[in-house]
């Protein structure tokens, strides 16, 4: 399989990576997946929505929910401060908003750079994290699967559909 991209033109090789800070870590999503980035503004609360939306924003016009990237990866909620921006992702169709502690760049590079998540992450489940990016004179890149990131979210609704 590697030999067949070998054999594609180096334009077919190429991955744009749409880079984020939450906590100090770098993280990445495919830039095919970014409809744009805004500034954070007041989120306002879903009754009775799945736990890890934060809320909704109005946006040209529609309403996009929002999660809070560093409460979906398990960590603290993003502090909110000058460079906090809201990322309007869309992925199958959904469009949803991540709320991150800062846009930082994006990177251009081959998708042979990308490397597999270490085995035992990916043999124990985890799989929020897709590949990383490794960098001479920074952190590695997290680059983040937008699908688990949804899935994960349906799965925090469970319990409460349960209790209805």
């Amino acid at each position: 399989m590697q030999s067949s991209s070998v054999a594609t033109t180096s334009d077919d090789n190429q991955i744009n990576l749409a880079c984020f800070e939450v906590q100090e870590r770098a993280y990445a999503i495919d830039v095919a997946h970014v409809r744009e980035i805004v500034r954070l503004q007041e989120i306002t609360p879903l009754p009775k929505a799945p736990d890890l939306i934060e809320g909704v924003v109005e946006l040209r016009g529609g309403v996009v929910p929002v999660l809070d990237l560093g409460r979906v990866l398990g960590t603290e909620p993003c502090e909110a401060g000058s460079r906090s921006r809201i990322a309007v992702l869309e992925c199958d169709g959904l469009v949803v908003g991540l709320c991150v502690e800062a846009a930082t760049d994006v990177l251009s590079l081959d998708a042979l750079s990308l490397e597999d998540v270490p085995a035992l992450a990916s043999h124990a489940g985890y799989e929020v994290v897709r590949a990383v990016v490794r960098r001479e004179s920074s952190k590695p890149v997290m680059v983040l699967s937008l699908e688990h990131i949804l899935e994960s979210v349906y799965r925090s609704a469970l319990p409460q559909q349960e209790e209805r």
